[in-house]
């Protein structure tokens, strides 16, 4: 007896702490405590839909226990037998009709967000261009790696991404190698990167929500993709508009790779030319590299997506990348001594961009000219059409 009272003890105990941290989450990572439109919207379906169920487990669960109640053998007797009510026509009515009606309450507002949410219609012209009056993003993911293309501002970043706070931010996201899945709990659903088609989608960041996780959201690949599938994870840095476009302004601003200050960073960057320039850029230029784009190394967080920022992991990283992300494309694409890897990572310490340094006058010039260049396709082709016509 003691010992199923201890088992039960300890079932209770469990249980009840199962509920509790199950309510557990932080902001920045929990799509229970959504960050802005998108989640949100997910979120309230998602409350609608358990109090659905729990309606009807407890309205099943009451009926039940009153049936049990009334009916025991003790009250009505061994020879009991209960009314038929199986050609009951106004029964077989009502509960056919309740589970019809809870279904379109819940299928009346899931519908609705499909179609809603799936609108990336104003991210694009009517000619199928980027629309640069919208903030568009192009995702790449790669095996273990994200890159980020900015196109209106000519801009690309990996592993670390910038967005504007209460603007919706329209992604195109793609698979270089296999197939992954694009997903931000935080600020709404997942989707995956296909490598035979682009799938789109957007996304909205609140501002309050921005503030309260210091700015920072986590983002994960959802979909199964190789042995460091777990470590694919890249982070988002959730900007107020006038700080975001100063971003992108300092980004632009970067025409040449840093050049190294100290003498062990410039022997890196020697070695850097030599074996690894061939997979990394450090000019946020050109998209569909091999590796990651490091222009802003020096001002990320994470290494290889999850490691602490620090020299002594970017050496680990960088003399032995196979340990720390199983199945990575980098390994055994060079061969460097200790020295030569001190010396590296001393150079992509420096790889830093300066805050403040690009005219967010000239970026919103260049928006402008883009808008009017496809304004201008736009009238040559329907003069064209016109001539056409008159011609015929």
């Amino acid at each position: 007896m003691k010992n199923h009272w201890m088992k039960a003890k300890w079932a209770g105990l469990i249980t009840v702490l199962m509920v509790f941290l199950s309510g557990c989450g932080k902001n920045h990572l929990s799509a229970l405590r959504p960050a802005g439109e998108v989640g949100q919207e997910q979120f309230n379906l998602m409350v609608l839909s358990i109090i659905i169920m729990l309606l009807v487990v407890v309205v099943v669960t009451v009926l039940f226990t009153i049936a049990v109640a009334k009916n025991r053998r003790s009250k009505k007797g061994e020879d009991f037998v209960p009314k038929d009510v199986a050609t009951n026509h106004t029964l077989e009515i009502i509960w056919t009709s309740i589970p019809i009606i809870l279904l379109i309450i819940l299928t009346v507002p899931t519908v609705y967000l499909v179609f809603k949410q799936a609108d990336t219609s104003a991210s694009v012209t009517d000619d199928g261009e980027v629309n640069s009056e919208e903030n568009v993003i192009n995702v790449r993911a790669y095996q273990y790696w994200w890159e980020f293309e900015y196109p209106t501002e000519q801009v690309v970043t990996s592993q670390e991404m910038v967005v504007p706070t209460d603007e919706k931010v329209y992604f195109n996201l793609m698979g270089v190698d296999v197939k992954h899945s694009f997903w931000v709990p935080a600020a709404g659903g997942k989707m995956d990167t296909n490598i035979d088609g682009i799938n789109s989608f957007y996304l909205v960041f609140d501002e309050d929500s921005a503030q309260e996780s210091d700015r920072l959201f986590y983002g994960k690949c959802a979909e199964l993709c190789g042995p460091s599938h777990a470590l694919m994870d890249f982070k988002v840095q959730a900007l107020p508009a006038e700080e975001y476009d100063q971003w992108l302004a300092d980004m632009q601003a970067v025409e040449e790779p840093v050049q190294a200050s100290s003498e062990d960073a410039q022997a890196g960057e020697e070695i850097f030319a030599d074996s690894c320039m061939g997979c990394h850029a450090t000019t946020p230029t050109g998209s569909g590299a091999m590796g990651p784009n490091l222009t802003n190394f020096a001002d990320r967080e994470l290494i290889a997506g999850y490691l602490e920022h620090n020299e002594e992991n970017l050496q680990e990283w960088i003399r032995d990348p196979e340990s720390l992300k199983p199945g990575n494309k980098m390994t055994g694409a060079y061969d460097l001594s200790d020295e030569e890897i001190e010396a590296v990572s001393a150079y992509l310490m420096e790889l830093s961009v300066e805050e403040g340094s690009g005219d967010v006058e000239a970026l919103e010039e260049s928006r402008q000219a883009n808008t009017s260049d496809g304004e201008g396709s736009e009238d040559e082709e329907e003069s064209s059409e016109n001539d056409e016509e008159e011609g015929n």
